[in-house]
C-alpha cells in the first residue's frame, strides 16, 4: 500500500452532519463570537469532542509537540493499517504548525490529500510574512488537491470549518481544505456565514456616488483594509467598498473554471462564479490585500473587470511595512489613473503619511 485510500461511506456523511450540527449550535448559543481562528477552532474541537452527537465521530492529529498529551494522536500513520478505518472515513482534523511546503507535503500525503489541515504557524513569532516560508503560499496556491484559507476572524474560521465539513464529507469532493490561524481577537466583524466559505463577502453597504474604490482584504490585513477606508473617508472625502476574502485563490479558481466553460462548452448556459457574482462587471477598481506575498491576491487580476492593484508583503522595499497608509496611497494612485481624482492628491498622501 504506497498511498492511504479512505472509502467515503453513508457513515461519513452522518459522521461529518453531526460535526456540522455541533458548530452550528455553538454560533447560535453565541460562543467565543469574538474571539480568534485559534482560539475558536480549538474551542469547537473541544466541543466536538464532549459532544454526545460528535464524539467518537472524527479523528484529531495534533503533531504540535508543546501540546502533545496521552492518548492525542501525532501523525495518520495509524489509519494505514486500521482496515476499518480505511473502509469508513471519518472528518479529519490535523492540528500543526508548520512553516514549510515540506512538511505540508509530507503530512498531506500521509492523510491521502485528505483531512482539514489547522496551521497555527502565523501565531508564532517569524521573520517570515504570516509565519511562513515565502515558498508556502505558492505550494497552496499551485496545489490542486487544496483549497486553502485565511480567516479573519473566528467566526470566518468557524464558517469555514462548517463548509469544509459539508464539502469534503458531505458531499464527498476529494482533496483537503488548508486554514493558516493567527491568534489576534476579534474587533467587532460581522461574517457572512454563508458566503466565507466560497472565498468573500461584502463588510459594508455599496457606497454611493463616486469616486469610490473596492477594498479586498484577507486575514490579518482585513484589519489594515478596513482602517484603509476610514483613512480614505475622513481625509480625501473618497468612499470604500470592503470586501473580506478569506480565499483568494478559491475565488481565482472558480473565475478559471467559468472562463474555460465559456471556452469550451458553446451553446450551453453560461456558468457563474462567486468572484463574478460579487464584484459582477464594474469598472470600480479594486486593491486587493494580502498578508502573504502580492501574487497570492494577484490571482485574481485576470477575472477583474476594472482596473486592478494587488498588495503583498513582498510589495514594498525590505525595510517599509505595508499597512493601511500604503493601502490607501494605492486606492488613490489607482483613481489618479483613471483621472477621477488629481494625481496631486498621491503625492500629498505620500508626504502626508511619510511614505517618502
Amino acid at each position: 500500500m504506497d498511498s492511504l485510500r479512505l472509502q467515503h461511506t453513508a457513515k461519513t456523511g452522518c459522521a461529518a452532519r453531526a460535526c456540522i450540527e455541533c458548530i452550528d449550535q455553538s454560533q447560535l448559543a453565541g460562543a467565543v463570537t469574538q474571539s480568534s481562528p485559534l482560539f475558536t477552532v480549538v474551542d469547537l474541537i473541544k466541543r466536538l469532542e464532549s459532544d454526545p452527537r460528535s464524539r467518537g465521530q472524527f479523528w484529531k492529529i495534533n503533531d504540535r509537540a508543546p501540546e502533545l498529551s496521552t492518548g492525542t494522536a501525532i501523525s495518520t500513520w495509524p489509519l494505514w493499517f486500521s482496515e476499518p478505518a480505511r473502509n469508513d472515513e471519518r472528518p479529519l482534523f490535523y492540528m500543526t504548525q508548520s512553516a514549510t511546503s515540506a512538511h505540508l507535503s509530507m503530512l498531506t500525503s500521509q492523510t491521502g490529500q485528505r483531512g482539514i489541515i489547522l496551521n497555527d504557524i502565523e501565531s508564532t513569532p517569524s521573520r517570515w510574512a504570516k509565519g511562513a516560508h515565502p515558498w508556502l503560499p505558492l505550494w497552496l496556491a499551485s496545489n490542486r488537491h487544496c483549497i486553502p484559507f485565511d480567516p479573519a476572524t473566528g467566526d470566518e474560521a468557524r464558517a469555514i470549518l462548517a463548509g469544509a465539513l459539508d464539502e469534503l464529507y458531505v458531499q464527498g469532493s476529494p482533496g483537503f481544505c488548508y486554514m493558516t490561524l493567527h491568534d489576534e481577537t476579534g474587533d467587532g466583524l460581522v461574517c457572512d456565514p454563508a458566503q466565507a466559505f466560497l472565498g468573500m463577502y461584502r463588510l459594508n453597504p455599496q457606497p454611493p456616488g463616486a469616486p469610490h474604490i473596492r477594498l479586498l482584504g484577507a486575514g490579518l490585513m482585513l484589519r489594515e483594509v478596513q482602517a484603509a477606508a476610514r483613512i480614505l473617508h475622513d481625509d480625501w472625502g473618497i468612499a470604500a467598498e470592503v470586501w473580506s476574502c478569506p480565499s483568494y485563490t478559491k475565488l481565482a479558481r472558480g473565475a478559471e473554471r467559468q472562463s474555460r466553460h465559456k471556452r469550451l462548452l458553446r451553446g450551453e448556459a453560461p456558468r457563474s462564479s462567486h468572484l463574478h457574482d460579487c464584484l459582477g462587471n464594474s469598472q470600480t477598481p479594486v486593491v486587493a490585500v494580502t498578508g502573504y506575498a502580492e501574487f497570492v491576491a494577484a490571482q485574481l487580476a485576470a477575472h477583474v473587470r476594472g482596473p486592478f492593484a494587488a498588495l503583498g508583503a513582498d510589495s514594498l522595499e525590505p525595510h517599509q511595512r505595508l499597512d493601511r497608509h500604503w493601502i490607501a496611497m494605492t486606492a488613490l494612485r489607482e483613481l489618479a489613473n483613471l483621472e477621477q481624482i488629481s494625481t496631486s492628491l498621491v503625492s500629498q498622501a505620500l508626504n502626508r503619511y511619510r511614505l517618502v
